[in-house]
């Protein structure tokens, strides 16, 4: 649409000057189409956002191009892309009072410039201001599904990212679960073996009873701290 915009002003300004060579009010149809070009330049460094910069912008666009359009009613057909910047800028009910009024002022240049009355004058602008506002909105719902859409998939793929981190631990939890119990079990087997043995050499051998009893207690210490 960028485009668009500066293939129709160049159009205008090359219709005027073929048209009209000579003109006085030529020096100022140069000067505010430069003008026109480099307002319309700054408006995406200004974002989307409805601020009071982007409004005021707007309204100095839409200003330059209505004094152009007085001054040279072919500048008219500039106002499609405007169109779209207004349906852009404003909230929905001011976007389509300001495309009416333009629309308004299109179908008025136009008259001034033709020189015999055509029904296509009354027609066609407000035609065209219609498609471009029932493309917009088109497009604006479709733009809308899509950030519905990737916001679904961000979400979908965050839960799915936590599911797994809570499997993950899950399974840790498990695998040390396991590792705890064998590593118990290994243990108390070991102190049983040794204390069955001390008791039935207390009474023949106690020196060595009392060296089981004090291996199984090592054992049942180191169990407790890997455990902890």
């Amino acid at each position: 649409m960028h485009t668009a915009f500066f293939l129709l002003l160049g159009a205008s300004v090359a219709r005027f000057l073929l048209r009209h060579p000579g003109s006085p009010s030529t020096p100022w149809i140069i000067a505010l189409s430069i003008a026109l070009a480099l307002l319309y330049v700054l408006g995406p460094a200004l974002g989307a956002a409805p601020t009071v910069r982007r409004l005021l912008w707007l309204g100095l666009v839409v200003a330059v191009w209505v004094v152009l359009v007085v001054l040279a009613p072919s500048f008219a057909w500039c106002a499609v892309p405007l169109f779209f910047t207004a349906l852009r800028t404003l909230p929905p009910r001011a976007a389509v009072v300001l495309v009416a009024l333009l629309t308004v002022f299109v179908v008025a240049a136009q008259l001034k410039l033709s020189r015999e009355f055509d029904p296509n004058l009354l027609l066609a602008p407000p035609a065209i201001a219609a498609l471009a506002t029932a493309v917009f909105v088109h497009m604006e719902r479709q733009a809308a599904s899509q950030r519905a859409l990737i916001d679904d998939l961000i979400r979908t793929r965050r839960e799915l990212a936590a599911t797994e981190r809570r499997e993950g631990t899950l399974a840790e939890r498990q695998r040390l679960s396991m590792e705890i119990h064998d590593t118990l079990a290994q243990h108390l087997s070991s102190q049983q073996m040794l204390l069955q043995a001390a008791d039935r050499t207390w009474d023949s051998d106690p020196a060595t009873a009392r060296a089981h009893v004090r291996t199984a207690t090592g054992i049942a210490a180191r169990g407790l701290a890997e455990a902890r």
